[in-house]
């Protein structure tokens, strides 16, 4: 039994995740798709069963993952300037321009908005390792706070695939309640934040953010 991940919470660390982390916290990850819009542009996903298996992917072997090191690495990082190669780590390690986009511009509206609230950040973070930052600060428990990152990013591409194929709102909570397992295994495959373990495999969605640079039509920014 996993008994970090069973580590109790008090409802004001709890109340602080679920703000963060909820899509009304002004971070516009429902701009983003993760190049789930080129997927669904190519035919490579049609529909809730393909939308499924392209989600696990991400968070398995994907952007998912190495968010969840970085964000814990982030989380344990010693000093300042430890947190800042972390942080350039991330910029190196994202597989396209759109990708990047999306890791620097939610991390800078996240540190914004939680500098106003919670005291002063470093400025332009990615997101996973502004967020890691601002957990260890808060003291707030590192694998709750990777799960629930986790939960945020899978619901966040199910809204934007409900948007683009044909989706229902029960079969998005369904796919939702089935991926959220992945969630806590993925957080405790990478809790100790160790980036010599960083690595990807999912390319056909890294892919998918190239092609989305140059598609045509578009309602996401990536």
């Amino acid at each position: 039994m996993d008994m970090d991940a069973l580590m109790p919470m008090r409802i004001d660390q709890l109340l602080t995740l679920t703000q963060w982390l909820s899509p009304a916290f002004p971070v516009g990850t429902f701009a983003y798709s993760h190049g789930l819009e080129a997927a669904v542009d190519q035919g490579w996903i049609r529909d809730a069963a393909g939308l499924e298996g392209w989600l696990k992917d991400v968070a398995e072997y994907g952007g998912g993952s190495s968010d969840a090191l970085f964000l814990n690495a982030a989380y344990n990082a010693e000093n300042h300037e430890a947190l800042y190669h972390i942080d350039a780590t991330a910029r190196a390690f994202a597989p396209s321009k759109e990708r990047l986009l999306e890791t620097e511009a939610q991390g800078r509206a996240f540190c914004d908005v939680t500098a106003a609230l919670w005291g002063d950040m470093p400025m332009l973070l990615t997101y996973p390792v502004a967020l890691g930052f601002a957990a260890a600060r808060e003291e707030l428990p590192a694998a709750q706070t990777t799960q629930l990152y986790m939960q945020a990013l899978l619901s966040n591409l199910i809204a934007a695939g409900q948007r683009l194929l044909p989706v229902g709102q029960t079969e998005g909570q369904a796919i939702l309640k089935r991926l959220t397992p992945l969630c806590v295994r993925v957080a405790k495959a990478h809790a100790h934040g160790d980036l010599n373990h960083l690595s990807s495999t999912a390319f056909l969605t890294d892919v998918a953010s190239m092609k989305h640079e140059t598609q045509y039509s578009r309602i996401f920014r990536t």
